[in-house]
């Protein structure tokens, strides 16, 4: 069982609304300046949420589509940045929702709140829908969090730390485990609201 459950996230939108305000997180700051520097033009964001982190590679000419399992969270983002972004309402774990390919996946504080088998499909299917020498990144949790050891352990590095809410917490050898073959090619670390990696894979990159 995931935690792609869908009336947490509902019930989670709808009590806190933007909880996490419109600024861009700090990894979707870097990751549009890496996708400008390589002239991505199409992006794909699996756990779009309202679109805080869609926005900066709106206002850089990038077209972007979106998966978000909360429909109250796309009604949000089609109320405060328009309706101009395709976002598909589901799982991330039923990709693909579409045939596209895109030259830019972004995914932000999504993998690590998967189980083992969905963390691997889901960085399948993202790798799937690359063009060729396309980028995605992932940003995952780190051990170095506090939260890390909190709450029940569930299976190796997994805690169910609240309301049912499961994380799994990365260090750069299980990175190294599920993104070896996704063309992982550079692993940096980030202070977001915790610890996070930066998990950088190319298309064809081995």
């Amino acid at each position: 069982m995931t935690n792609e459950k869908p009336e947490f996230w509902e019930s989670a939108f709808i009590n806190k609304q933007e909880m996490l305000g419109f600024e861009p997180s700090k990894s979707a700051i870097l990751t549009n300046d890496f996708f400008v520097q390589k002239s991505i033009k199409n992006i794909l964001i699996p756990g779009i949420g309202y679109g805080r982190n869609a926005q900066i590679f709106r206002d850089h000419e990038m077209a972007v589509t979106g998966i978000e399992i909360s429909k109250t969270a796309i009604d949000m983002a089609k109320k405060h940045y328009g309706t101009g972004m395709t976002i598909y309402h589901g799982s991330v774990i039923d990709m693909p929702f579409d045939k596209h390919q895109y030259n830019g996946i972004f995914c932000y504080a999504l993998i690590h709140l998967l189980d083992a088998n969905d963390r691997k499909k889901l960085i399948s299917d993202c790798y799937n829908q690359l063009t060729d020498d396309g980028y995605m990144i992932f940003t995952a949790i780190s051990k170095e969090a506090s939260t890390y050891g909190q709450g029940k352990l569930v299976s190796k590095d997994r805690y169910e730390i609240f309301d049912g809410i499961k994380m799994f917490f990365y260090d750069r050898e299980s990175i190294n485990t599920e993104f070896g073959k996704a063309g992982l090619f550079e692993i940096t670390e980030v202070t977001e609201n915790y610890p996070f990696f930066l998990i950088k894979c190319r298309k064809g990159h081995q």
